[in-house]
C-alpha cells in the first residue's frame, strides 16, 4: 500500500547526495509530495512534484507501478531502479536529461546586458495575478505556474517574468518549482518568436531578481538547446542522467 510521508525526515538519507532542487522542495515540504509502502521505516520513497518522480533507496515495485495519474517523468536513482521501471512500463520513453552546477557564480553586469538588448516592440513583465491567468490559457505557458497548488500559493512562492508582445506571452521564464533557497527555472519561447534571443533576455531577467532576492536560480535541461542557453547565462554543465516519460499521450506541452 502506498503512503504519503508527511514526517520526510524519515527519507532524508534516501536522497543524501542528489543534487535535485525539485527533491529539496518535497523534503523541505515547500511544495510536492514523498510517497512510501512503509511510512514507519521507509527504505524506499518517491518524491513527487510536477511531473516529475525521484526514486530512492531499495527499489520497490509497488511504489513504481503506483505512480500518479496521468504524464510521469520518472528519474531513477540507479540502474536498478531503471530496470525496475522499465519492466514496470515498457512503453516507457527513456530519455537522456542534463544535469547543470549548482554552485554559478553569475556575473549580474553582463546579464543585464542581456536584458537591455530587448527590443523596444517587447515589454518584460512579472508573473503577477493577471499575467498568471494568461499562462493557464495557452499549454506552452501553463507549466509557469501549474506546479503549484492555487494561485495564492505561487504569488507568495513563485518567481516568474514573461515577455509581452502586443498584449501576448511570447516568452517566459517562471519557477517550475521552489525550495526554500532557491527556484528550478522553466522557460519556454512561442516558436514564431524563436531565435530572437527572447529567452536569453527573460532569463537573464529572472536570475537577476531572483539574485537581489538572495534565491539561487537553479537550472535543469531537457535537451543540448537548454544547455547551450544556460551556458551562454553563466552555467556549467555537470553530467548526463536517465529519466523514463511514461504516459506521453497525457502530456499537455
Amino acid at each position: 500500500m502506498i503512503h504519503e510521508l508527511k514526517d520526510t525526515s524519515k527519507v532524508q538519507s534516501l536522497f543524501k547526495g542528489w543534487e535535485e532542487t525539485l527533491i529539496y522542495s518535497c523534503l523541505q515540504n515547500v511544495m510536492g509530495r514523498v510517497f512510501v509502502t512503509d511510512p514507519d521505516n521507509p527504505k524506499s520513497a518517491m518524491a513527487f512534484v510536477g511531473c516529475f518522480g525521484f526514486y530512492a533507496g531499495e527499489p520497490d515495485r509497488e511504489l513504481v507501478e503506483n505512480k500518479p495519474e496521468g504524464f510521469v517523468i520518472m528519474t531513477p536513482q540507479n540502474e536498478e531502479w531503471a530496470s525496475l521501471i522499465e519492466d514496470c512500463f515498457p512503453s516507457s520513453k527513456r530519455v537522456i536529461r542534463y544535469a547543470i552546477k549548482k554552485d554559478t557564480q553569475f556575473d549580474v553586469e553582463a546579464l543585464k546586458n542581456k536584458i537591455s538588448e530587448l527590443p523596444e516592440e517587447y515589454e518584460l513583465k512579472p508573473i503577477d495575478s493577471d499575467i498568471y491567468d494568461l499562462c493557464l490559457e495557452n499549454p506552452v505557458t501553463r507549466d509557469f505556474v501549474s506546479a503549484f497548488e492555487s494561485k495564492e500559493k505561487y504569488l507568495e512562492l513563485g518567481r516568474g517574468i514573461v515577455i509581452l508582445k502586443d498584449g501576448n506571452i511570447v516568452s517566459g521564464a517562471s519557477s517550475y518549482t521552489r525550495y526554500k533557497t532557491g527556484i528550478e527555472i522553466e522557460v519556454d519561447t512561442a516558436e514564431s518568436e524563436r531565435r530572437k534571443q527572447l529567452a536569453t533576455i527573460v532569463c537573464a531577467a529572472l536570475i537577476v531578481q531572483c539574485l537581489e532576492e538572495g534565491l539561487y536560480p537553479s537550472w535543469d535541461a531537457q535537451n543540448m538547446n537548454s544547455v547551450r542557453l544556460a551556458e551562454k547565462l553563466g552555467y556549467e554543465f555537470s553530467h548526463e542522467y536517465v529519466a523514463y516519460e511514461v504516459n506521453s499521450e497525457d502530456r499537455t506541452h
